[in-house]
C-alpha cells in the first residue's frame, strides 16, 4: 500500500524472541509484481448462510490496493454482494500473507483498464468492455464473461516469514 503506512504493526512473533517484519517486506514484493509471478492466491468469503467459501483467484496489486475479478454469476461475487467481508491470502517469496477487508466492485473505466494493464502484463489478455472485462479465456471459477473487477479495501494485514517472525499491520 504506497500511498498508505500502517497505523499499527504487532510482533506476534515474540514467543520465538522474532523480530517484527517491516511493512516494506510484503510491500515491495507486490509493488515488484508478485502476484504476476504466479503465485498462487485464495479468496475468503462468508455464504449468506454463514458457511465459509474459498476459491483461488487471479489477483493485482494497485495503486496500494489488491483487486480481483469473477464473473457476476459465481459463488464468490454473489457472497461478496450479499457481505463484502473477505480474506486474501498468498505464499510470496520469503512471506506468507493474509489481506483482510471488504470488496467493492469498481466501474470506473481509468481504473478498469489501470488494472487490465497489470494482467495483460501477467500474461492475461484482457480487455475492457464497458464496465467489467473480457478475454479469449478465463480460469473455469471465474464463470463466462464478462468479469467484474473488485477492489479489497484492507484494514488489516498478518505476514508470518521465515525464522519464526510474524507480525499484524493495521490500516
Amino acid at each position: 500500500m504506497p500511498t498508505r503506512e500502517p497505523i499499527e504493526t504487532t510482533n506476534l512473533g515474540t514467543l520465538y524472541g522474532a523480530p517484527v517484519i517491516p511493512w516494506s517486506q510484503p510491500r515491495d514484493l507486490l509493488d515488484g509484481g508478485a502476484f504476476n509471478s504466479m503465485h498462487a492466491v485464495f479468496l475468503g468469503t462468508v455464504r449468506p448462510d454463514g458457511r465459509p467459501h474459498a476459491a483461488g483467484i487471479g489477483a493485482a496489486w494497485y495503486d496500494g490496493d489488491v483487486f480481483f475479478q469473477t464473473g457476476p454469476g459465481t459463488q464468490k461475487a454473489r457472497n461478496v454482494a450479499a457481505n463484502p467481508a473477505c480474506t486474501l491470502s498468498a505464499s510470496l517469496p520469503g512471506i506468507d500473507i493474509v489481506f483482510e477487508g471488504d470488496a467493492q466492485r469498481v466501474t470506473d473505466a481509468e481504473t478498469l483498464e489501470d488494472v487490465a494493464a497489470i494482467y495483460r502484463d501477467g500474461g492475461w489478455p484482457v480487455q475492457v468492455e464497458g464496465d467489467a472485462f473480457t478475454a479469449p479465456y478465463m480460469a473455469p471459477s471465474g464463470g463466462p464473461p464478462p468479469w467484474h473487477l473488485y477492489r479489497v479495501t484492507v484494514h488489516t494485514v498478518y505476514g508470518v516469514g521465515g525464522e519464526g517472525g510474524a507480525t499484524r499491520w493495521r490500516f
